[in-house]
């Protein structure tokens, strides 16, 4: 049993994990299932990961699994020798750098839960090392490039008043993709210019929404209701016109990219580029960062530092033109002379 200090909520709440959001491991070795299972419940209730989150954890899981099971390799005993052995075994296989990280990040996390329920007394993890990998500075688009991309759409149709309303709001409001597509009626308070989002780990959080995208919503909220909305998903903003249903993520990368295509932005681009546009153009406009980290709802203001390095060529024109010592600002006087 875990610890009832693990479980947030009520005492005597459920700790069983909805049978969808349970991820399956095909192949567990020597690792009972029953220590899978409270692994997994562990995420789900005590760190408040997503469905998505868990099913990337049991993926890379299971990699580690088939690497025991292949070797001979008890997980109880592994020492640090063949976890290095494991992480260069997906170093030949291909596995980038950075996604390396990530799967290394999920086994410590799995043996210090097993420290934890005391299944083992040392963890063989600590020492493991991951490989140092660069910040990665997302895509960013411009205002004009935003524009464009709205400005491809067909407003005659549904779908199109949808997913123009849907790319403002991207923008406006610098939302995960997640956060959107489980964006809920009733967390709109246009009139009072926010929306209340439930990010990662289920954090909740008051995002303020402009004007235009607010106009934008009432809209879209006026064709929706000609559409014949499933059981379960009246209160999700934006449905599909055919299916009723909450739209997927995966139809949010194809139409944006679609989009993006037509509007002849050569730029690799998804919906998660709007948020990261989103946060530049305000540390551009002047906004405080601490601000801006609390409209993303990020936990580390190290996250959100990475766009104050996007824009060095926005940073040198404004050298170029007010710095005394330069010579475009020497030839903007001489002018004005």
């Amino acid at each position: 049993m875990l610890p009832k200090r693990l479980f947030k909520g009520q005492a005597g709440g459920p700790t069983h994990i909805p049978h969808r959001q349970m991820p399956k491991l095909s192949n567990t070795g020597n690792v009972s299932q029953d220590i899978v299972k409270r692994y997994f419940q562990y995420l789900r209730l005590e760190r408040s990961y997503s469905a998505n989150t868990l099913d990337a954890y049991s993926k890379d899981l299971q990699k580690l699994f088939n690497f025991y099971a292949d070797n001979g390799i008890d997980f109880r005993s592994v020492t640090l020798n063949e976890l290095d052995l494991f992480a260069g075994s997906l170093r030949d296989n291909g596995i980038s750098p950075r996604s390396l990280a990530r799967i290394l990040s999920g086994i410590r996390s799995f043996y210090r839960f097993l420290v934890l329920e005391k299944e083992i007394v040392q963890d063989p993890t600590e020492l493991l090392e991951s490989p140092k990998i660069g910040r990665h500075l997302p895509e960013v688009l411009s205002v004009d490039e935003i524009d464009q991309i709205l400005g491809a759409i067909d407003m005659s149709k549904m779908e199109g008043i949808r997913d123009h309303c849907i790319i403002e709001v991207l923008y406006s409001c610098g939302l995960r993709i997640s956060e959107l597509t489980s964006l809920l009626i009733s967390n709109l308070f246009l009139d009072e210019g926010f929306i209340r989002i439930h990010g990662k780990g289920n954090k909740g959080r008051l995002v303020p929404i402009s004007a235009r995208a607010a106009k934008e919503l009432r809209t879209w909220l006026d064709v929706r209701k000609h559409i014949d909305i499933q059981h379960g998903y009246e209160d999700h903003v934006f449905v599909s016109r055919t299916k009723g249903k909450a739209l997927s993520r995966i139809s949010l990368f194809v139409f944006i990219r679609r989009y993006a295509e037509k509007a002849g932005i050569e730029k690799e681009i998804s919906p998660h580029t709007f948020r990261h546009s989103f946060a530049t153009h305000l540390l551009q406009g002047g906004a405080n960062l601490r601000a801006v980290q609390d409209m993303l709802g990020h936990e580390s203001l190290g996250t959100t530092e990475v766009y104050l390095q996007l824009d060095t060529s926005h940073l040198r024109e404004q050298v170029l033109i007010y710095h005394p010592r330069s010579e475009a600002n020497k030839a903007k006087k001489s002018a004005k002379e």
